[in-house]
């Protein structure tokens, strides 16, 4: 409850505060793990929270971390040994029904006390190499949760300052790689006790309720800076749907993923409904820690992007507030109990995607085509000749889709990861492995656009010693989707061969667990590429030139699919011949080339209610956010349509396409057991963004079907 407002001033040096405090726990957790999954991917999260379990603060490490903390912090309230906090006792948590992500993220949380009463707790999480799961390192085809290996619900490690021995024991003595994991909760351990001190010493120089009052009034003005961006999106439902390959265990047998974003007033809900059932592998996500806090991702980066955003809004518990999340009990986004949920990761990621995609016509200037929006996630492992086993993970990098105004980036982490790759050398002086190939893929296009997708990586591990393989990923049938005129990009694979003989490659499925591997095993797995944002023919040659020179285009491609004729001799475009075969295939005369994809892509556009709100009160705060971007009124046809049905009238977007430079769009109204459907069109070529150039199309479309319900309004 916030008792007193303080001063611009005061509060930007408060929030900068909390926010260096978070910095330096996921600075100390990273700089003292031993395992390379923390130490160099970073593939953590740390943070401080209020005794209501509200972030106050975060870090700004993996997104899959930031958010669920609050979901680790009620499943201890439910769970605590003893039932009570006291200054010094340690928590470790990591189960799945209890708030966690999944259950290799082990967090740490201790109580911060001061003058003997409980303000908050400092917290953090990690992913764990190994916690005697039925496989090293990664497990899928498991039966249940308690394959997963240790369950910690509320487990106090510590109990006021002093450390339960027979809990550490138990912990070295049920994990493959037992150093690297006590070492790095150690670490864990030693973030979250600096994480106290400085919330401690904040309060010292400003004063508990000082302290107190910043935390919430900076967790109002985020969450009304985000309410802002959500009332400048039209009511309605938006929906996109997409698939995922398998369970991981039932081969063939596709996974559907519906996605309906509902905008209301300044609040969105994200419903999942329609989504597949849960499955009998591990290939479920934990509701609280997963499911939630991928939404939450996802909405965050779209309106609060801090590169495009003109404010600094902070990370913190406000940003959550205006978003719900509803998946079915008993779906893969919100298993029962006690289905395994460990291999998670791909089936939130595609759903970012989805999200994206489902607000495409709406947030057309904002919005990406389709990414790679899976992790490949390998667990490699083996046993010494000392008997000791050696694990290693690896997350490896995909791509996104073309964005408005630049190409997709090339070889970088999925949509909800912030993960660094592991420097090869690092690999190679502490396990028996050897990377043969580490390059962008060179076998398959991105999807073309205006601004194309995003090159896949290609990477090749040997194995200089017999071992297991276990591999979490997806997309190796739904290709990622192209918008606006965009083509679609290209799937993922995976080949495993010996280096006895390089020809003989099993294709491999998008996960598989457990496999055993031989002495001079590959494992080559081949990233997907994004799709295109934009018509091809829109791109400027220079660049399709640029792409030719680079080898991230052939010269077939550009001139086939971008109708840009380039001559190698003086590394140059031949303008009159690629004015010529532009017009060409323009004006049909050419059969322009479909792109190949490796499975049909649904690009299907969602529903659109109309009209838009009114723009929210602007927010006060020490810096104000800027204003939405205006958008074109309907008076006129929005006015006949409420003078004649009230409320009880819709508007949707049927479908949308790409001719030349225009853009026409099939719109629908239905009001009163009617419908009718028109098509709105806008010309290209005047100085407007792909967005601008969407929405005047719907509104066209909106007045033609307003025009044929009611009659011609007037002139």
């Amino acid at each position: 409850m916030l008792t007193k407002e303080l001063d611009p001033i005061t509060l930007q040096v408060i929030s900068g505060a909390l926010d260096t405090i978070a910095e330096e726990m996921g600075h100390i957790l990273y700089r003292m793990s031993f395992s390379s999954i923390i130490r160099e991917s970073q593939d953590l999260g740390a943070g401080l929270f209020d005794t209501e379990f509200n972030t106050l603060c975060e870090s700004e490490s993996s997104p899959l971390h930031i958010g669920s903390l609050p979901g680790y912090l009620e499943g201890i309230r439910e769970t605590l040994q003893g039932g009570s906090w006291n200054e010094g006792d340690v928590v470790i948590h990591n189960h799945p029904y209890f708030g966690s992500s999944h259950s290799p993220d082990i967090a740490i949380v201790i109580p911060i006390f001061y003058q003997g009463k409980l303000v908050g707790f400092a917290g953090n999480t990690a992913h764990h190499l190994d916690i005697g799961a039925a496989t090293p390192g990664l497990i899928i085809d498991i039966p249940d949760v308690y394959a997963e290996g240790m369950l910690f619900a509320g487990t106090k490690l510590y109990e006021g300052d002093k450390r339960n021995e027979a809990l550490w024991e138990f912990i070295g003595r049920n994990s493959r790689a037992a150093p690297q994991l006590q070492r790095d909760i150690e670490a864990q351990i030693a973030s979250a006790r600096l994480g106290v001190r400085r919330f401690q010493e904040l309060i010292e120089r400003y004063g508990l309720d000082t302290v107190l009052d910043a935390t919430q009034q900076l967790m109002d003005y985020a969450e009304r800076v985000l309410r802002q961006r959500i009332a400048a999106i039209p009511d309605g439902e938006y929906r996109a749907e997409g698939f995922l390959d398998d369970d991981g265990k039932n081969r063939g047998v596709n996974l559907p993923i519906k996605v309906c974003v509902r905008i209301q007033g300044d609040g969105i809900e994200i419903d999942l409904t329609g989504s597949a059932d849960q499955v009998e592998t591990g290939f479920n996500v934990p509701f609280e820690g997963s499911t939630k806090v991928a939404c939450f991702c996802a909405i965050r980066s779209l309106l609060l992007d801090a590169e495009t955003s003109e404010i600094k809004v902070p990370s913190n518990q406000g940003t959550f507030r205006p978003i719900t999340v509803t998946a079915p009990k008993g779906s893969i986004y919100n298993p029962e109990f006690p289905a395994a949920a460990e291999a998670r990761f791909s089936q939130i990621n595609r759903m970012i995607d989805l999200i994206y995609k489902a607000l495409a016509p709406v947030l057309p200037d904002d919005i990406i085509a389709g990414s790679s929006a899976v992790l490949s996630f390998v667990a490699y492992s083996g046993v010494r000749p000392s008997g000791d086993y050696w694990v290693f993970l690896e997350v490896n990098e995909g791509s996104y889709g073309g964005r408005p105004k630049s190409d997709g980036p090339d070889s970088i982490d999925a949509l909800m990861a912030n993960t660094r790759n592991n420097p090869l050398e690092d690999l190679a002086i502490h396990l028996p492995m050897i990377c043969d190939r580490y390059e962008l893929r060179d076998d398959v296009m991105p999807g073309a656009g205006r601004q194309r997708g995003g090159f896949g990586v290609v990477k090749a591990q040997r194995l200089l010693s017999d071992g297991f393989i276990t591999h979490e990923n997806e997309r190796h049938e739904d290709v990622p989707w192209g918008i606006f005129g965009g083509q679609p990009g290209a799937t993922g694979r995976v080949e495993i061969f010996n280096i006895a003989d390089p020809t003989k490659r099993t294709k491999m499925p998008a996960k598989f667990s457990g496999m055993r591997v031989r002495e001079g095993d590959v494992h080559v797995f081949y990233g997907p590429c994004g799709g295109g944002y934009g018509e091809p023919l829109e791109r400027p040659p220079e660049q399709v030139l640029e792409d030719v020179l680079d080898d991230f285009c052939t010269l077939e491609h550009a001139r086939e699919v971008y109708g840009v004729v380039v001559d190698l001799e003086s590394e140059s475009v031949d303008v009159a011949a690629t004015e010529a075969r532009r017009r060409q295939m323009q004006s049909g005369a050419t059969e322009r080339p479909e792109p190949a994809p490796q499975a049909p892509v649904q690009v299907a556009t969602p529903p659109v209610t109309a009209p838009a709100p009114e723009p929210a009160p602007a927010a006060t705060s020490p810096i104000p956010p800027p204003p939405s971007p205006a958008r074109q009124p309907l008076a006129d046809a929005i006015k006949r349509l409420h003078q004649a049905y009230g409320d009880d009238w819709s508007f949707d977007i049927i479908s949308h396409s790409m001719n030349g430079g225009s853009i026409e769009v099939v719109g629908e109204v239905r009001a009163n057991g009617a419908q009718v459907r028109e098509t709105g069109s806008t010309p290209g070529g005047n100085g407007m963004t792909m967005g601008r150039l969407l929405e005047a199309a719907a509104n066209d479309s909106l007045r033609r079907c307003t025009d044929a319900l009611l009659g011609t309004g007037p002139e």
